[in-house]
C-alpha cells in the first residue's frame, strides 16, 4: 500500500510517498481502507517541528476490512470514520474501535472526515466555553476546517452576534464565505481592534494572537484555547476584566469521557442530518500531492475543509 511520511522536518517539501505492507489490527484496533484523510494545522505545523518524525494521522473515513481481537460491534464492510493516532495518510490505516464511529446512511465519506474530528473539536471547544442565548462570540481561524462550523454551531447555541477573525490571505473571499455562514463580522489578525468586544473567543491559532484575543474579550470573558500553536497569556491581562482562558483538547475527551464523545457526535451528525450545520471543503488532493494540501493550509487560504483521497 502507499503512504505518506517524512524524515526530517521542514515544510511541505519533505513529504513522500512510499510502498509499505498493509498492517495488521491488533487488540481493539480495526484496518480501514481509507477512502478520506484529513488535512489539518497541527499535523502540518508538526512537520516542522524540529523532532523526530511522527506519523501523519488524523481524521479518516472508510470501509472495515479486518478487526483485531476483541472488537465488537463492527465488521467488515462497516462504513467508519474517526481520529487515527498512527499513519493516516495511507491507503490503508488502524483505527482503534474507541476512535471509531458509524458514518450514517447518505453521508459520503469526505462528509465524515469534515465533521469526525473538525465538528467535534468545534462542538467541544463551544462547550468548554458555557455559551449563554444571547451572548457575543468571536472565532479565530474561522475559514478553516474547525473554525468555519464552530462559527455555524455558536450561532445555533444562541449567539446574538459573532465575530469571525482571519488571516489575511484571501480575506475578500473570506469574508464572503464567513458571511454566507452566519458571521456578523469579519476582521483581519492585523486590524488595531476585533470589533465590539464578545463574551467568549474560541482560539484555534494560539501564539501572538492569544493577545489580541484576549484583549477581545468583555470583562468576564471566556477564551478558549484549542490550537497546537503555544502562546503566553499576561496573568494582569485576565485580572483587570476577571477574565479566564481554558484549554481543549478533543484527544483527551474521547480518551477520558467516551460517553461525552458519544453524544457530541451524535449531535453533530444530527445537525448535519438536517442541514443546520454544513461542513465546506475547500479542496481535495490525491494521496501523493499531500505536499500541496500541506502548502494550502500554510498559506492560510482555504475556505474549510483539506482532505486527501488515496
Amino acid at each position: 500500500m502507499r503512504r505518506v511520511r517524512y524524515e526530517h522536518s521542514g515544510g511541505p517539501e519533505v513529504l513522500f510517498t512510499e510502498d509499505v505492507p498493509v498492517p495488521a489490527p491488533g487488540p481493539g484496533e480495526l484496518l480501514v481502507r481509507v477512502e478520506a484523510a484529513g488535512v489539518t494545522l497541527p499535523v502540518v505545523r508538526k512537520v516542522r517541528e524540529p523532532r523526530d518524525p511522527i506519523p501523519l494521522g488524523g481524521e479518516i473515513a472508510g470501509e472495515v476490512v479486518s478487526t483485531g481481537e476483541g472488537v465488537g460491534g463492527y465488521a467488515p464492510g462497516d462504513r467508519v470514520t474517526g481520529l487515527c493516532f498512527g499513519h493516516g495518510y495511507a491507503e490503508f490505516a488502524l483505527l482503534h474501535v474507541t476512535m471509531a464511529s458509524p458514518v450514517p446512511d447518505g453521508a459520503s465519506a469526505v462528509d465524515a472526515v469534515a465533521l469526525v474530528r473538525s465538528g467535534l473539536v468545534a462542538y467541544g471547544a463551544l462547550d468548554a466555553a458555557r455559551p449563554e442565548p444571547g451572548e457575543a462570540a468571536l472565532v479565530t481561524a474561522a475559514a478553516g476546517g474547525v473554525g468555519h462550523l464552530a462559527l455555524q454551531l455558536a450561532r445555533l447555541r444562541g449567539a446574538a452576534r459573532v465575530t469571525a477573525a482571519v488571516s489575511g490571505a484571501g480575506a475578500a473571499d473570506k469574508t464572503a464565505f464567513l458571511r454566507s455562514l452566519g458571521a456578523d463580522e469579519v476582521v483581519t489578525y492585523d486590524e488595531q481592534t476585533w470589533g465590539e468586544p464578545v463574551d467568549y473567543a474560541l482560539d484555534a491559532v494560539g501564539g501572538e494572537l492569544l493577545t489580541p484575543a484576549v484583549r477581545a474579550l468583555a470583562p468576564h470573558g471566556r477564551l478558549v484555547a484549542y490550537s497546537s500553536g503555544g502562546g503566553t497569556v499576561q496573568a494582569y491581562d485576565l485580572l483587570v476584566g476577571a477574565k479566564s482562558v481554558s484549554g481543549f483538547q478533543m484527544g483527551l475527551v474521547a480518551r477520558e469521557r467516551p460517553r461525552v464523545y458519544e453524544a457530541w457526535r451524535r449531535e453533530v451528525w444530527k445537525l448535519f442530518g438536517t442541514g443546520a450545520l454544513r461542513p465546506a471543503v475547500h479542496a481535495e488532493f490525491a494521496l501523493q500531492d499531500a505536499a500541496k494540501a500541506h502548502a494550502v493550509i500554510e498559506a492560510r487560504g482555504n475556505l474549510g475543509k483539506v482532505v486527501l483521497i488515496p
